[in-house]
């Protein structure tokens, strides 16, 4: 049994989870400062976002197997050594689905409907980011679309359909961000694409002119994150900007670790340096808004 647990962890890869998560959670923090927290919100944010990518992620794995199992690189995965079964994905998949929906449930005592509004909607997008690469070489930004969707429905989640310009730059921020790592990741499968008949950037592009244009999208994020400060100070303040300026860095060294010649570093670059950037920015507005609590305390 937690055998079988730790295989479709291992599938749905959760670790990742730190990519979406923070955001969620950042623009909940952002949208707690002009409604009342309530714990079910967190709740429901949580469960939300850990089940809804759980099940684009299995549905992922489940309609690519047979691309996986003819990549070297993918040819380990779960699903083509028969570590899962096809059945058991599918099953895994619908449960995570209904799940999702389920938690939208959580917010309808506040008198919040949108959630189970958006919640199908939501479901239906994230998992046609699987399909995308068959027919649009496009598909790093609606990956990105998909993770932007954090922190705008997070943003919903408690206040509604009131003030979305603040989650919309955020969830902007998230897109590029998304979209820039996405492409850099695609680099190494640029030759199989191509065989393939799958539509990526690098395969299309090449390598070097993809890692140039990742790096655009790096720098609109920044763009957007300093958007967010002009529109969204108070409550964000310095110590915010110097998350950005940190922020800033990290991206400029992934983007060092990472050339045409040299894909070796690939996987750092994606996972360590990204899940720093995520939970770094996460850390950095909690930490600002504490200050701000200090400074000037609720009469």
């Amino acid at each position: 049994m937690l055998l079988t647990v730790r295989r479709f962890l291992e599938m749905i890869r959760f670790s990742h989870t730190v990519f979406a998560l923070p955001f969620a959670l950042l623009s909940a923090l952002l949208a707690w400062q002009r409604e009342p927290f309530r714990w079910l919100d967190l709740l429901g944010i949580v469960l939300g976002m850990v089940f809804a990518r759980s099940a684009a992620m299995a549905f992922n794995r489940l309609v690519d197997r047979r691309f996986d199992a003819a990549n070297p690189r993918t040819a380990g995965r779960h699903l083509p050594t028969g570590q899962l079964s096809v059945a058991a994905v599918a099953a895994f998949t619908a449960a995570c689905a209904l799940v999702f929906v389920a938690s939208t449930l959580l917010f309808l005592p506040a008198g919040n409907p949108w959630p189970l509004v958006f919640s199908v909607p939501v479901l239906l997008f994230i998992g046609g980011y699987s399909l995308a690469k068959r027919f649009t070489a496009l598909s790093h930004f609606w990956l990105g679309a998909a993770l932007m969707l954090a922190p705008v429905a997070s943003w919903i989640a408690i206040a509604q359909l009131n003030g979305l310009l603040v989650p919309t730059l955020l969830g902007l921020a998230v897109l590029f961000w998304v979209a820039g790592f996405d492409i850099l990741y695609a680099c190494q499968d640029a030759d199989f694409d191509r065989r393939s008949g799958l539509h990526s950037l690098p395969a299309r592009l090449g390598v070097a002119l993809s890692l140039r244009l990742a790096l655009g999208c790096h720098v609109v994020m920044v763009a957007m994150l300093l958007l967010l400060y002009a529109v969204a100070s108070p409550p964000l303040g310095r110590v915010f900007l110097v998350g950005v300026a940190g922020v800033s860095a990290l991206l400029a060294y992934e983007h060092w670790l990472v050339r045409p010649d040299d894909l070796s570093r690939v996987n750092q670059a994606f996972f360590q340096v990204n899940a720093v950037v995520s939970i770094g920015l996460l850390v950095v507005v909690a930490a600002q808004l504490a200050i701000n609590a200090w400074l000037f305390p609720a009469p």
